[in-house]
């Protein structure tokens, strides 16, 4: 009776313990967050408060269960102890997991919230959450061989593994030649600036918002809500448009076929004043020309500018919209037509 009672002790002292040190670090927590509202952190941190009870817990568990004598447990210490090992293992890879995200989202907060130019704010986003996939892949590994060598076969194993490591390496790295590749491709878009979330890209003539990026895909959300994802390679040894690079103004045109009777001043005119009206053209420029000659038309290119690749498609359908429309109220004459009439003869058959 004297070893249950010590179990429960154990068991209990450890749980009571765990509740302690969890209240009182969220009580701190608090209070710096409230000190400090500027500052995220604080309250981030309060979010890994499951990851460091149950470390803790399993902590006091793992060092206080040699101290009970009660016989099951005795009989069976070793895949006790073992058991608490791999916990132990996976609570410290989660903690550090949720302690690496707070520090990351908090000095990305912080930076987002100083800085005005919305690209460099995507690239470091883009870069965050890189990073953050590449730290938990590492730490889940790390955790995964902590697990196996704590198995006394696998370290067993393991001399005779290095000992062919040469040859799997050379095999494993020619069936995952693609997945490497996509990898450092990975890489490379994260640090080298290629695209970042929240860009507007044309890739294989689909237009659209590059949504999530990962170390190997990439997706890309249309303008129809649908969604590509495609290896994060194809950016890398492919051409294709990012809009948003360089900045987020674009400058657009609108092509119009009219008559060749067509009143270009009193369309340039009013071209002004459906931009006036517009609330997606941001003011930088416009102009209105003749650019090309048909034998039936000719050919009105008109150029409006706007803030981003939203607006100016915005500004381009209302620029052809209500310039058709006028053109058929005011000028009918002036919009394309098929002739029919004799053509005039020629002077020598008069």
């Amino acid at each position: 009776m004297n070893s249950v009672l010590r179990l429960l002790v154990v068991i209990g002292g450890s749980v009571l313990l765990t509740a302690a040190l969890g209240w009182l670090a969220d009580l701190l927590l608090r209070r710096a967050d409230a000190r400090h509202p500027e500052t995220p952190l604080w309250n981030l941190l309060r979010r890994c408060g499951r990851s460091v009870r149950l470390l803790l817990l399993v902590a006091l568990l793992r060092g206080a269960y040699r101290q009970v004598e009660w016989r099951p447990l005795v009989e069976h210490r070793v895949a006790v102890g073992r058991v608490l090992s791999l916990v132990l293992i996976g609570a410290a890879a989660w903690f550090v997991v949720h302690i690496t995200a707070a520090v990351v989202e908090s000095s990305y907060a912080r930076y987002a919230t100083g800085t005005r130019d919305p690209s460099r704010v995507r690239r470091v986003r883009t870069q965050v959450t890189l990073v953050m996939r590449i730290v938990t892949a590492v730490v889940a590994v790390v955790a995964a061989a902590a697990m196996l060598l704590t198995f006394p076969d696998f370290r067993a194993v393991g001399t005779s593994v290095l000992a062919s490591a040469g040859i799997i390496g050379i095999v494993a790295g020619v069936a995952a030649q693609s997945t490497l590749g996509n990898l450092f491709a990975g890489f490379q878009i994260a640090f080298g600036d290629m695209v970042r979330i929240g860009d507007t890209v044309v890739v294989d003539g689909e237009w659209g918002v590059v949504e999530e990026v990962t170390l190997t895909l990439l997706a890309v959300r249309t303008w129809d809500e649908r969604r590509i994802t495609m290896p994060v390679s194809y950016f890398t040894g492919k051409p294709f448009e990012n809009w948003s690079r360089g900045g987020a103004q674009m400058t657009g045109t609108v092509f119009l076929h009219c008559d060749h009777s067509a009143p270009v001043p009193l369309i340039r005119e009013r071209l002004r004043e459906v931009l006036d009206g517009c609330e997606a053209w941001d003011g930088r420029g416009w102009d209105l020309a003749v650019t090309d000659t048909t034998p039936t038309t000719v050919v009105l290119r008109a150029i409006v500018t706007a803030k981003d690749p939203d607006d100016l498609w915005t500004a381009r359908c209302t620029v052809r919209e209500q310039l058709v429309a006028w053109l058929a109220e005011k000028h009918p004459y002036a919009l394309p037509r098929v002739a029919t009439s004799p053509a005039a003869p020629a002077p020598g058959d008069r």
